[in-house]
């Protein structure tokens, strides 16, 4: 790319969320000039103030450094993109209402960035995309006049662990040419400390594979579970056994709430770039977002839920996270309520003024799950009556009335 004056080395668009925060927030610490562009105003006034909208672990030390060099800048107006080097767009592709991918909100951020984009930059996806989405783009780029450099170098980390991953995993980069590959490889050399190189379509399959693997895990825990428990047995038992001395078995997890803003939309983009011949992934959407009615039926048989108040514990997608996006907690909230029960929710880390404290919860419920496994339910204290369902095997079991369904 050719030499230009660049008021910043890189910017991230939806740099206040929790993809882009990360991000920008370690390049700021290398040295280089970011800036967090975000139509969020609220979050990146908390950034700038000195404090991340989110949980993340070894955040805030990061974020004071990159306030305190002064290489951390905030802007909501879309001109101040023509100024940097490389802009990271974090924007993927969600799907629809019948689980096929939404190009359109690809496409409608890059109509509202395309005035202020020129062909000596570098434009980078780092969200989820469906395949052939990289391409698609600088497609569409092109026919509007527009030839910057196209990457797509996918983000992999645990959400709450961005922070420590970023910086510990190895990168994948691809490039629509061997120059955008290249540039986009020295920029996340500053951060990580392995670059992969593979095509775009490589990339996009890459990270799909991964949360749909993970997805595909997840599900064969539950469908053991729901197994298990139709025969009248304790699964919990049944998989430490299985565990125990084994190494082959040490990666199964325990069953639970599979969910998050990833692992199944992006198993249904596998799906739907199929031809819908991905039955894998079609089984384990349907295991593990069946879970919750599977419980609420469980239940169902024992009580009339409409004599029945029922509280959730926990509203997180995950343990030890403030982030509820696509939690299926919720989904069980709505199940439960239109069945008759009367239901109410806490969280330890989610924020909102319709919970109260599992303290509040316990004292007021008849039933209590687990729709979470928080650290801080590992030392419940139960009142004397209330019955506990808890697919995590988290609760203590000296206290838990009920620790497994069987009916």
């Amino acid at each position: 790319m050719t030499q230009k004056a660049w008021t910043h080395d890189v910017a991230v668009v939806g740099g206040a969320g929790h993809i882009g925060a990360p991000l920008a927030i370690l390049m700021a610490t290398k040295g280089l000039r970011t800036l967090i562009y975000d139509i969020n105003q609220k979050s990146m006034d908390q950034i700038a103030a000195g404090t991340l909208p989110f949980y993340e672990e070894g955040g805030q030390p990061l974020l004071d450094q990159a306030l305190a060099m002064g290489t951390l800048d905030f802007s909501a107006s879309p001109a101040t993109l023509s100024g940097c080097a490389h802009v990271v767009i974090t924007i993927g592709t969600p799907i629809d209402e019948f689980h096929n991918p939404l190009l359109s909100v690809i496409t409608s951020c890059m109509k509202a960035l395309l005035p202020h984009l020129c062909d000596e930059q570098l434009l980078i996806l780092r969200s989820t995309v469906f395949p052939g989405v990289t391409d698609y783009l600088c497609r569409f780029l092109a026919e509007n006049g527009k030839h910057p450099g196209i990457a797509f170098c996918p983000e992999r980390v645990v959400q709450g662990l961005g922070f420590k991953e970023i910086q510990t995993l190895p990168q994948i980069v691809s490039g629509t040419t061997p120059a955008a590959q290249e540039a986009a490889s020295r920029l996340f050399s500053r951060i990580a400390p392995t670059i992969v190189r593979m095509v775009p379509a490589e990339a996009e399959f890459a990270k799909l594979i991964c949360n749909a693997y993970r997805y595909i895990q997840f599900a064969a825990a539950n469908q053991f579970f729901v197994m298990a428990e139709a025969a009248g047995l304790n699964y919990q038992r049944i998989l430490e056994g299985v565990k125990r001395d084994y190494p082959r078995a040490a990666g199964l997890p325990g069953p639970g709430f599979a969910a998050g803003p990833g692992l199944m939309k992006d198993t249904m983009q596998l799906f739907a770039f199929s031809n819908n011949n991905f039955m894998l992934g079609h089984v384990a959407m349907t295991v593990n977002e069946g879970l919750p009615n599977w419980v609420v039926e469980k239940l169902r048989a024992k009580r009339d839920l409409t004599r029945t108040r029922v509280g959730i514990l926990g509203m997180a997608f995950k343990a030890d996270c403030d982030d509820s996006r696509e939690s299926l907690s919720y989904k069980l909230g709505k199940i439960l309520r239109f069945h008759g029960a009367k239901v109410s929710y806490s969280d330890e880390f989610v924020s909102d003024p319709t919970f109260v404290t599992k303290e509040e919860l316990l004292a007021s419920s008849d039933v209590v799950i687990i729709g979470v496994p928080h650290t801080a339910y590992r030392s419940l204290q139960v009142p004397p009556g209330v019955e506990i369902i808890d697919v995590w095997n988290v609760a203590p079991v000296r206290q838990a009335q009920t620790h497994r369904l069987a009916a």
